[in-house]
């Protein structure tokens, strides 16, 4: 694929773009609608859409490769330089200095390449020193002696002549480097990756080729690993094994090639990076707690998963129930407020807060019941560390 050669339709988010009946197979509206209506709202050539093609980005930013020649490029509504904050903040790659030359990416996709590279990089700079290893065991029908036998075996089965040994090899194939190699794997097959970076890519992958198995991974495997003074390196580089494969789509086959999206869910993003800046910015004396799951009923058959719980860190009490939400409402909705509100009845919590991406026409300041009930914002237009500030000013001042 010639990347000069492709013809790239840009939609930004929540804004409808018309094209002409000819610029928009039926086959493309096929794909799109069957794979990536989540993403893109698409209404057919009718008399309602004056016989043209309407496409509406979902609250979804990255690509779409639709074909070797046809890509959908969804775009921000807010600066590229605020997105590209709020995706350091949110997959903790602000403690690795590397991050600092990429704010002046020109666009998502080159902030992606870049990102690619840096990983890239670093994988072959780690393949010279050796990848790291670890001790594996395993239990082996073998012809041969490995390790210890298992005496048991051998005399239950005097005739076998395969012995079950029990064993440890000291490999580089353990999970550490089967997520950089996933990871490389998956790379390349976004189509926005450039012959600039391509080459290293490659290289990146064989050094893995060959001593590591190609195993399927998922974001979570990047989380809560453990790391020593033998692999404290593999820190950064899984960080961004996770951004690469959290926003990775499902793929789909056009012709003889693979195509695999890359997709940020806004609403997540802007979840995680609310969550990651109150954590990075809470004063000392609170502690924050995400996604805390609350079952209730007799059989405790109702689940909840909370946003953000502030607590009080001497008494370990919850302080403040916050949700996000990244929409922008004319009105705030019945069911936003019972959910908060349902969330603070559950965790005995008297403050209930529902976190907007900017500023809402209807503030909410209420009580309902013994709950405190408030609307605040944590704006992502402008500079992102005095919007946070602001949002803290305005959620303690009633500790003031």
């Amino acid at each position: 694929m010639n990347p000069d050669k492709r013809l790239i339709i840009t939609l930004k988010e929540y804004e409808n773009i018309a094209l002409e009946r000819e610029e928009f197979s039926d086959d493309l509206g096929k794909i799109l609608w069957n794979r990536y209506r989540n993403q893109v709202q698409i209404e057919y050539p009718t008399p309602k859409t004056e016989y043209m093609w309407q496409l509406i980005s979902q609250g979804w930013v990255g690509y779409i490769p639709l074909t070797n020649d046809l890509h959908l490029s969804l775009q921000p509504k807010i600066p590229l330089s605020n997105l590209f904050q709020m995706l350091e903040y949110a997959y903790n790659l602000k403690n690795f200095k590397f991050i600092q030359g990429l704010m002046d990416s020109a666009s998502l996709e080159d902030f992606y390449e870049r990102l690619a590279v840096i990983l890239a990089k670093r994988i072959l700079d780690r393949g010279k020193k050796g990848f790291y290893r670890s001790y594996l065991e395993y239990n082996e029908r073998m012809a041969y002696i490995r390790g210890r036998i298992d005496l048991n075996n051998v005399l239950s089965k005097p005739w076998d002549s395969y012995l079950l040994c029990h064993y440890q090899d000291h490999t580089p194939d353990i999970d550490d480097n089967q997520l950089l190699a996933w990871t490389l794997y998956h790379i390349p097959r976004s189509g926005m990756c450039s012959s600039r970076s391509l080459p290293f890519i490659s290289r990146a992958y064989r050094s893995l080729m060959g001593l590591v198995s190609l195993v399927p991974k998922s974001p979570s495997d990047c989380l809560y690993r453990l790391y020593n003074r033998l692999n404290d390196d593999y820190h950064p580089m899984h960080c961004l094994c996770r951004f690469f494969l959290e926003q990775t789509g499902p793929s789909h086959q056009m012709g003889d090639h693979t195509f695999i999206p890359f997709l940020v869910d806004m609403s997540r993003l802007y979840e995680k990076f609310v969550a990651e800046w109150i954590k990075i910015n809470l004063p000392e004396n609170f502690l924050l707690k995400t996604q805390e799951n609350i079952q209730i009923g007799l059989e405790k058959s109702i689940e909840f998963n909370i946003d953000l719980v502030i607590y009080d860190k001497n008494t370990n009490l919850p302080l403040y129930i916050l949700d996000t939400k990244y929409k922008i409402p004319d009105s705030i909705s019945t069911a936003d407020l019972s959910q908060v509100v349902t969330y603070a009845e559950a965790k005995s919590c008297k403050e209930a807060i529902l976190i907007y991406p900017t500023s809402v026409k209807d503030i909410i300041d209420e009580r309902i019941g013994n709950i405190h009930v408030r609307t605040l914002s944590f704006c992502i237009d402008d500079d992102l560390d005095d919007a946070g500030e602001e949002f803290l000013r305005e959620l303690f001042k009633e500790c003031e």
